[in-house]
């Protein structure tokens, strides 16, 4: 099983030569004061590091990509579907196409990651700056 999933013979040809981010490098997305995005781009799936100000929220909302979010430090509150929970590092939620979602904190900040499949459409026109921030060093 072991060697079934460290596996060193490819089955197919890389597509694209790996990478380093800096995700700090990535100058932020700001749609609401206090809520910054800095999304890194896959060849299809995306990652974008989320820090959330005390008394900020992301409205509520749906979109089309499949969404998984994994709290890192501090807490906020997550509406899913209308389940209303605190979450805390370590704490993951997972959003399917189309079910409502939201958060916002309260006296605390919160950084988080949402992993979306595909890249989020109103996110991809700011990736470009994730190339800038790529590094050759390991």
């Amino acid at each position: 099983m072991t060697t079934e999933h460290f596996t060193t013979e490819a089955g197919g040809v890389p597509t694209a030569p790996g990478r380093y981010v800096d995700v700090q490098a990535i100058p932020p997305v700001e749609f609401v004061a206090g809520l910054e995005f800095r999304p890194v781009l896959g060849e299809r799936t995306m990652v974008n590091f989320v820090s959330f100000e005390p008394h900020t929220e992301a409205p509520m909302h749906v979109h089309e990509e499949e969404q998984i979010v994994l709290v890192l430090e501090g807490e906020f509150e997550f509406e899913l579907d209308g389940d209303i929970r605190i979450m805390r590092k370590g704490d993951v939620a997972v959003v399917p196409s189309w079910v409502p979602h939201g958060a916002r904190t309260h006296d605390t900040s919160c950084l988080e990651v949402d992993v979306f499949n595909p890249p989020r459409r109103s996110l991809l026109a700011h990736t470009e700056n994730t190339a800038a921030a790529s590094t050759d060093e390991a």
